[in-house]
């Protein structure tokens, strides 16, 4: 069995991990939403604590599990460096990008995402841009503004610095995918990955946290749940259940699909969030959102065809891949 019949037949669990780790993922904008309402987190403290965290629960679990995934070599660890903070440059931006832009055109900035990831895959990692994947990013992209509620004209009143902050956010988190992608490539283990990145990104906030910025506090209120016992543990729920599963999904199913694809997919999220925003906090969804919604589900399910039909050409009938 060659490589491309390997792939075919791993592809269909990429699909089903990417989406799983999907719908966990969605449940962080819940988990967020608790933090800043009940005791008004400052979002860069909170990016900081979620990173650390991860990283305290990964690196305790592969000390006492799989000690030798911990020990990388000096161009592993130089890269796996870079890669977390491109990470903490995504979280910085976003959470940035929130507080310029609100959360519903953020949302839609950072999912800009899908597009960049695209093109970079297909210049960098030669990854293909065909027809299918350039209408699949539209009809994400179109969907993400439907579902976050972006498409009214007054919430485009944006500020120079709140666009590109935004935009940022959606090229780091393109970057981060393309990352993912070479370092499965590179063989190197999505526990070790996880691990590193989180706890770069983890540093690099702390760095960014001792500077003074307009709405955010600083240093001086890192500690600032303080003796909140359950605000501790919602923020280490946020570490252990969103973050932990949906990066760590996200992570494998770069194993066994394109940055890009795996990207189009995590643009379901907005669409989940919503769904579970109205279940857990009775937020209501509106015609326009469900519309959003479709839109985004159509755009993988495009995708998806679209592979199936490309890898039935390169299929011969008896099953065997072409040489």
């Amino acid at each position: 069995m060659d490589t491309t019949t390997t792939l075919t037949k791993n592809q269909p669990r990429g699909y089903l991990i990417a989406l799983i780790g999907t719908f966990i993922w969605s449940t962080t904008a819940i988990l967020i939403r608790h933090l800043t309402n009940q005791w008004h987190l400052p979002p860069i403290i909170l990016a900081f604590w979620r990173d650390f965290f991860v990283f305290l629960i990964l690196g305790a679990v592969l000390w006492f599990s799989r000690r030798s995934l911990l020990f990388a070599s000096r161009s592993t660890f130089l890269y796996l460096l870079v890669y977390g903070l491109v990470l903490a440059v995504f979280n910085f931006t976003w959470t940035l990008s929130v507080y310029y832009n609100g959360a519903a055109v953020s949302t839609v900035l950072a999912y800009s995402s899908a597009a960049f990831t695209a093109v970079l895959g297909w210049r960098f990692l030669d990854e293909s841009l065909g027809g299918a994947k350039i209408l699949a990013v539209v009809f994400s992209l179109v969907g993400c503004i439907l579902v976050s509620g972006a498409a009214s004209v007054s919430a485009w009143a944006l500020n120079p610095l709140g666009i590109v902050t935004g935009l940022i956010s959606g090229l780091a988190f393109a970057i981060y995918s393309l990352f993912g992608r070479q370092a499965s490539r590179r063989g190197i283990p999505s526990m070790t990955t996880l691990t590193y990145t989180f706890g770069t990104a983890a540093c690099f906030l702390l760095l960014f946290n001792m500077i003074e910025i307009p709405g955010y506090s600083g240093i001086r209120h890192l500690f600032w749940l303080g003796n909140s016992l359950s605000g501790w543990g919602f923020l280490f729920l946020l570490a252990i259940g969103p973050t932990i599963g949906g990066y760590g999904l996200y992570t494998v199913s770069l194993g066994y699909l394109p940055a890009s694809v795996a990207n189009l997919i995590a643009t379901l999220e907005p669409a989940l969030t919503a769904v579970q925003a109205y279940l857990f906090l009775g937020e209501r969804m509106t015609p326009t959102q469900f519309v959003g919604s479709f839109l985004i589900l159509s755009g993988v399910v495009v995708l998806r065809w679209s592979e199936q039909r490309t890898t039935a050409r390169k299929i011969l009938p008896s099953g065997i891949a072409p040489s």
